[in-house]
């Protein structure tokens, strides 16, 4: 059946089934109808899929099996079967690369004449019999992502309603024998509250490419999704505007003392990191990190003290990954934020003081994943949707590094 009659019979059964949810019937006739509307999709797909890889097939005449389990010596082919190949590599024509594409995809075997005519097949030559331009791999540009994430607070609170912080914690005193104490109030002094933030990322392929590629494709396409999700929303914590999305870390005014600045011309020197530690209150010691880019800790890295001793210090765990150091606190790399190589454009923020558990990340919306088909054009559409937004919970713990421009 062709698209209108399916859409058709579809649309006559969501009215039947309508019809049965309004009477108040949700008992056997429903479950039925319902069965009907689920089975009428999963054949017109599977139709749909079995005409794509049929119209794919009609070529393939004549084809033998190229991957066999023992050595065997082709016998010589005339020079007119091989003439339309004569000046290239018979594995780069666009011939070779649709039958080795059927080979993979559906096991039908690769036609007789790009066997090896009058050679033995050794194991040098394996990699030859995969076409030039076709890798079972996707070679993309990396990025470094979860370091962030993976340490702020996750929370599943009701957009719009308030979270109390309360700054004033009470004060025990010293009383003596039968005296009584003053009674004290807890008091609120801010809210934060969280709103709904829509973040999504749509993929489109045609439904030729979904029925013809291979599942290295559809795999890396879903990682490569899913990973700019985490790379959008590590970018609002650290400086998000939170008008649409979370609002980040550098947005907030650190409490007074613990905004530090220095002049571009000096740099940042072992006096400045020792002020930012010092800026950072001893009750909040426990869980901040050091946030800055690799570029920035690397310049800071090759400084020294007086003794010529290394301010930084990397270690390598058992498994190899590194864990930096600076002044014995943890240092969390992230290329979110500016680099500082000795000199900024303008006044940039290069590192930061700030205990990641004190950032709220609140989602209403788990990320989710959906493959659908759009009808009009049948193109394959691979969606991830999440409603999130982001705030500081509690400013105590940040301290900034601000690299003044002259």
């Amino acid at each position: 059946m062709d698209f209108k009659e399916y859409q058709e019979k579809r649309d006559g059964l969501i009215a039947d089934a309508q019809t049965l949810i309004d009477s108040g019937n949700l008992s056997e006739d429903y479950q039925s109808k319902k069965r009907e509307i689920e089975d009428l999709d999963i054949n017109y797909e599977a139709a749909i899929k079995e005409q794509a890889n049929l119209e794919a097939m009609k070529d393939n005449h004549n084809i033998a099996n190229i991957y066999t389990a023992a050595i065997k010596e082709a016998e010589l082919h005339t020079k007119e079967v091989m003439g339309a190949v004569e000046n290239e590599k018979p594995q780069e024509s666009e011939e070779y690369r649709k039958a080795f594409m059927n080979y993979v995809l559906r096991g039908t075997t690769i036609p007789e004449k790009f066997k090896n005519i009058d050679e033995i097949t050794k194991t040098p030559n394996v990699g030859e019999l995969i076409p030039t331009t076709v890798m079972q791999k996707i070679i993309e540009k990396m990025y470094a992502t979860g370091m962030i994430w993976s340490r702020v607070t996750k929370t599943a609170f009701k957009g719009g309603v308030k979270i109390p912080i309360s700054n004033v914690k009470p004060v025990a005193t010293w009383v003596a024998e039968g005296a009584g104490s003053d009674k004290q109030k807890k008091t609120i002094d801010d809210y934060v509250i969280f709103s709904y933030h829509k973040l999504k990322c749509t993929v489109a392929v045609s439904l030729e490419v979904d029925t013809m590629a291979l599942p290295i494709f559809e795999s890396k396409l879903i990682e490569n999704v899913s990973e700019a999700m985490i790379r959008a929303i590590e970018q609002a914590i650290i400086d998000g505007a939170g008008t649409c999305g979370p609002k980040g870390i550098t947005v907030y005014t650190p409490k007074p003392g613990q905004a530090l600045s220095v002049m571009e011309a000096d740099g940042i020197k072992w006096k400045d990191l020792c002020a930012a530690e010092a800026a950072l209150p001893q009750e909040y010691e426990a869980g901040a990190v050091w946030l800055m880019t690799k570029q920035t800790f690397m310049q800071l890295y090759a400084m020294t003290d007086a003794n010529g001793q290394p301010l930084g210090r990397i270690n390598y765990g058992i498994g190899g990954k590194p864990e930096r150091i600076l002044l014995g606190r943890e240092v969390i790399v992230n290329p979110y934020m500016q680099n500082f190589n000795g000199t900024v454009a303008k006044d940039t923020l290069c590192l930061m003081l700030f205990n990641l558990s004190d950032y709220a990340l609140n989602t209403n919306l788990n990320m989710s994943l959906k493959k659908y088909e759009d009808n009009v054009t049948d193109d394959q559409i691979t969606k991830s949707v999440m409603l999130v937004d982001g705030k500081v919970t509690d400013v105590n713990s940040l301290v900034t590094v601000t690299v003044k421009n002259l």
